[in-house]
């Protein structure tokens, strides 16, 4: 049951944590309730009654929880939100003209942001409940960083970090686009910040660049055409519409972000476990489709990339090479047709359909068609040597 303490006593413990919160190292915080979603709940629903959601079947799942945080733990009082910036320190946007290489998401080529993010709820979570105890206030914690039912951009803005743009990701006005979030659910009933105001006026440009349309209009996303889930969420073959607009993007995808005129306040985060791998966020083409697993786990050890699996991740950077036009690749596609993963075969059919004249392919197809048993990889075949 939560504590009744002073409305001065409650503004002193605020004002503690978020002295604290700048200590462990968050960019911003900020505090609300877990009641009152606004139309977040009505939101979800629409998304995932239109299919929009794709595999991302945990969306769905406990839905109720998403929608109303004060059912994910009913003794919740505060939700205290928090912010930590990631902004690259070049424009990702410059490695889309690099065809030979793979372009890794910004938030992806570094240490999983999950560990270093929820590290610092920890450390914060305790200090709140030491500062807590030293008034004589006993409480509870939880913490959350996007692996549990907890809709953090909605809470994020209701508590005034920011808003949710017309690209459905949080914007901040000190922050831009870039930025983890995590979250502290406290018995604890501290004062609740205002909402922020939305800032994105007449700009449309995050809508604009989409590669592959993924916004029905402003606020709405369609995750199923969302280069990001093509790449990360999706679990079987990326279809056909949507492989030359992925481009050399072998892991999610950072145009809508990149172009928000409001990262032009954004800061690279400083601290050391948060700073970008070269080597991952750009590596050459030619040296991915080398990758057995134990070289894929070697090489993403550590970082978001690893849960993808390397079957998925060599379908993303087949795609990537398809696109390329560079015969200097065409003999590792080739050794890729016979991968013991369907996933990887049917990319590469693809892959090399991009790369050789048709009757080169035919002579291909005619090859390893009739010994081929998986029924996505044989449509590979059939679709493929049509389209060329």
């Amino acid at each position: 049951m939560p504590t009744l303490i002073s409305e001065a006593a409650r503004q002193r413990l605020k004002d503690r944590i978020a002295a604290r919160s700048v200590a462990v190292g968050f960019a911003d915080i900020g505090f609300t309730g877990p009641q009152g979603m606004g139309t977040a709940a009505a939101r979800l629903n629409e998304f995932v009654a239109l299919g929009r959601h794709g595999d991302m079947g945990w969306l769905q799942d406990r839905a109720e929880w998403r929608g109303n945080p004060a059912a994910l733990w009913p003794d919740a009082r505060s939700v205290i939100m928090l912010a930590t910036d990631f902004a690259p320190p070049t424009d990702p946007l410059l490695a889309l003209d690099m065809a030979d290489h793979g372009a890794v998401s910004v938030y992806a080529a570094r240490r999983d942001y999950h560990d270093v993010v929820k590290g610092r709820l920890k450390q914060l979570a305790q200090g709140l409940l030491s500062e807590a105890r030293q008034m004589g206030i006993t409480a509870e914690v939880k913490v959350f960083v996007d692996t549990a039912p907890v809709m953090e951009k909605p809470l994020a803005a209701k508590a005034g970090l920011g808003w949710q743009g017309k690209h459905t990701n949080l914007v901040s006005r000190r922050l831009g686009s870039w930025t983890f979030l995590g979250a502290i659910f406290t018995t604890l009933d501290l004062p609740a910040d205002q909402p922020s105001p939305d800032h994105c006026g007449s700009c449309t440009r995050c809508l604009d660049i989409c590669p592959t349309k993924a916004f029905p209009s402003a606020y709405q996303l369609d995750a199923t055409r969302c280069i990001a889930y093509l790449t990360v969420e999706h679990q079987g073959q990326i279809p056909q519409q949507f492989r030359t607009a992925i481009g050399n993007r072998i892991f999610g995808c950072d145009d809508c972000l990149a172009v928000c005129p409001w990262n032009r306040f954004a800061e690279t985060s400083q601290d050391m476990r948060l700073q970008m791998r070269g080597d991952l966020q750009l590596a050459p083409l030619t040296a991915l489709l080398d990758l057995d697993d134990a070289a894929f786990r070697q090489m993403f050890a550590g970082t978001p990339v690893k849960r993808l699996g390397r079957d998925r991740f060599l379908r993303n950077v087949l795609v990537a090479v398809g696109n390329t036009g560079q015969m200097v690749l065409i003999d590792q596609v080739r050794a890729l047709l016979a991968d013991s993963s369907p996933l990887v075969r049917g990319m590469a059919v693809w892959a090399l359909s991009c790369l050789v004249p048709a009757a080169e392919f035919a002579v291909e197809r005619a090859r390893h068609q009739s010994s081929e048993e998986d029924a996505q990889v044989l449509s590979e075949w059939r679709v493929s040597g049509t389209l060329v």
